[in-house]
């Protein structure tokens, strides 16, 4: 161990052991010291690592570090349970939220160095711990998320140790360089164990030459004959490509225009379907057809998808290719066009790599209309495979398979699906009248499909919206039947990422921010691709009192959503507010007023802002605006409607309107 007179923490990779010195209190020596144990402690310096290069200690998330985490485990770990990356992730969760922090009952460790109650065993059961060490180790641990969404702390700030203070070892190395060293002999280890090993060479029978006319008609055939056949498939091929197939020229996007950076990860934009039916009405069921879509996409891990609110800004417009890709910072762009014709439909789709310029592949598909939920789930495995997303098992596929064929089967059941697609666009307006016509017409489809979960999400949000606008006879009661509709559409399917995500925001209403918190984090995990999941778990972070945690989150959905409605800028306002960084939330109040001009809630918070700041004139100018827009405005009856758990945070909040001059 180094010895330091400071209070420090030290991981010993080479040797897999844990130093604990706090001065005046705990000092322990922890021997990590079986292939299962040195795996444990080295994802405890993979969090202190990315935390030292963050810069501050935070909950880091595993799901991005999946194939570093399977290195550990093949290379340490001796492989101990699944290598299969999703159950590696829930077995790291239960170990660091239940076992690890335990030090009685979980033996992961040898102590070094202490005298021992009995035996000459020097693991960890034996070992008579104090209180005071119960209490410094214990605290060291937190976590958050679940088993698919793990993200870990190593909270050395509870026991009054900075970062500067712990170090990763490796030899003669420290920290980054150590880390580097380790990962490094890890990946030589793997890598000269998959060498193939010589195989002996075996003799193959000698080859009887075949008489001069028969080789010179199989030289013949090889030479002439296949090589005409390949030339007349090739140029029937390229006439029916050129005469039917053949799309025009496409102008290739430039990264240098790119709006936002491309993601590491394969990233697609699906533009709205155009509808090309004689009936109008058809509209909302090619709508659905492309939701459909951009959901199944967005429950794929490994893939970045643009939610469906930033690429219907496009819809009923020509865009270019190279527009969308350099606006929405993605390469691939998938087009489409679809028409029904009584009981049949036609659907058109070509996914393009605006990089290159190029067309992946163009398909069309004549179904009947029964068949159009097998053809959604056809089309998404096509895409994924078109753009090699890589798939590991059958977990991702089962994700980007849709349940509207499982729960709209029959006749029945798609007149359910095309109502509950109505009542979805009615709901979408915003405003009362879509809200009242959009729960009557969901009310509707739940009397023909009771089985259904996906209705109720629907009956649960049109009570949501109910809250927000005043229409139901109390707000309680929209909550408390917004909440009744979400559980049942839950015990029917808890893998509907939709109804979690909007039990979060009742729960949050309700003041149930530890149900609200492990709602949005179980939508993430169904959805990680879905701005709406990421939006409802960073809401519930920052009003839960968890500002910090949900700015990544915040981000993560404008990135997926950049031309929604301003709902995500404001929200990461909020949080940036919270956390102190006034300049940054005024930037992101700003950007919503560039969308929505009369924003409400952008004015309101800019005046906030603005007093907190002392900029004292601005936030009169601010409040102005607030009374110009609602001039029966009410600080005390807006205070009652925020589900801040803090209340200093509300009391601030209030105490900032009142200097800007609002009452």
């Amino acid at each position: 161990m180094v010895k330091s007179s400071r209070a420090s923490i030290q991981i010993d990779l080479n040797e897999f052991k844990l130093h604990i010195h706090l001065k005046g209190r705990t000092q322990l020596t922890l021997h990590f010291n079986s292939p299962s144990r040195s795996f444990y402690l080295s994802v405890i310096a993979l969090v202190v690592h990315e935390m030292k290069k963050l810069g501050k200690v935070k909950s880091i998330p595993l799901l991005e570090h999946l194939d570093l985490l399977v290195l550990l485990n093949e290379t340490i770990g001796g492989a101990a349970g699944s290598s299969d990356k999703e159950n590696l992730l829930a077995r790291v969760y239960r170990k660091w939220k239940d076992a690890i922090p335990n030090l009685e009952e979980a033996p992961l460790f040898k102590v070094l160095g202490k005298k021992k109650e009995e035996g000459d065993g020097a693991i960890g059961k034996v070992y008579s711990f104090t209180d005071a060490e119960k209490d410094e180790w214990a605290n060291l641990f937190e976590y958050m998320g679940s088993e698919e969404n793990v993200r870990l702390k190593f909270a050395i700030d509870k026991i009054g140790v900075d970062l500067n203070e712990t170090s990763i070892l490796f030899g003669d190395s420290r920290n980054g360089e150590a880390w580097a060293q380790f990962i490094a002999s890890l990946e030589k280890g793997r890598k000269e164990e998959s060498e193939p090993v010589e195989e002996p060479v075996v003799s193959e029978p000698p080859i009887v030459p075949s008489p001069p006319h028969q080789q010179r008609r199989i030289l013949w055939l090889s030479r002439y004959r296949w090589a005409a056949l390949v030339v007349v498939i090739g140029i029937a091929a390229g006439a029916i490509w050129k005469i039917y197939l053949s799309p025009a020229p496409i102008p290739i996007a430039s990264i240098d225009r790119m709006k936002y950076p491309l993601p590491d990860n394969p990233s697609i934009a699906v533009l709205p379907f155009v509808n090309m039916s004689e009936e109008p009405k058809q509209e909302f069921l090619c709508d659905g057809m492309t939701e459909a879509i951009i959901t199944a996409l967005s429950k794929v891990p490994r893939l970045f998808v643009i939610c469906r609110n930033s690429t219907f800004t496009y819809k009923g417009k020509s865009v270019k290719v190279n527009q969308v890709s350099e606006e929405l910072g993605v390469r691939y762009v998938l087009e489409g066009s679809f028409q029904r014709s009584g009981d049949r439909v036609r659907i058109t789709v070509q996914l393009i790599d605006a990089l290159k310029g190029n067309h992946l592949w163009a398909e069309r598909y004549d179904r009947d209309l029964k068949d159009i939920f097998a053809l959604q789930d056809e089309i998404t495995l096509k895409i994924l495979t078109g753009i090699q997303v890589k798939l590991i098992g059958g977990g991702d596929i089962s994700r980007a398979q849709g349940y509207a064929e499982k729960y709209y089967k029959g006749t029945q059941g798609l007149d359910c699906y095309l109502k509950s697609l109505e009542g979805l666009s009615h709901l979408k307006r915003y405003n009362i009248d879509g809200t009242r016509v959009g729960k009557r017409i969901a009310e509707e489809a739940n009397e023909m499909c009771p089985e259904n979960p996906s209705i109720y999400v629907l009956m649960s949000w049109a009570h949501y919206l109910e809250y927000w606008l005043g229409l139901g006879k109390s707000s309680r009661e929209s909550i408390e039947k917004g909440i009744e509709m979400g559980q049942r559409a839950l015990a029917m399917d808890d893998s509907l990422s939709q109804a979690h995500g909007i039990m979060s925001m009742l729960y949050t209403l309700k003041r149930e921010h530890d149900k609200s918190i492990a709602a949005g984090e179980r939508a993430v995990a169904l959805e990680p691709g879905g701005a709406r999941a990421h939006l409802y778990y960073g809401m519930s972070l920052h009003y839960a009192g968890w500002p910090e945690e949900a700015i990544p989150m915040l981000q993560k959905a404008i990135r997926l959503n950049p031309l929604d409605e301003t709902g995500a800028l404001l929200h990461l306002g909020y949080a940036y507010r919270a956390t102190g960084r006034f300049e940054e939330a005024v930037s992101e109040f700003k950007k919503a007023l560039q969308r929505t001009p009369n924003n409400f809630f952008a004015h309101l918070n800019l005046a906030a802002t603005y007093s907190m700041m002392g900029r004292e004139q601005e936030a009169r100018a601010e409040a102005a605006e607030v009374l110009r827009l609602n001039p029966k405005f009410s600080v005390d009856s807006y205070a009652k409607r925020l589900p801040l758990k803090d209340q200093s945070a509300t009391d601030n909040f209030v105490d900032a309107l009142r200097k800007a001059g609002l009452k």
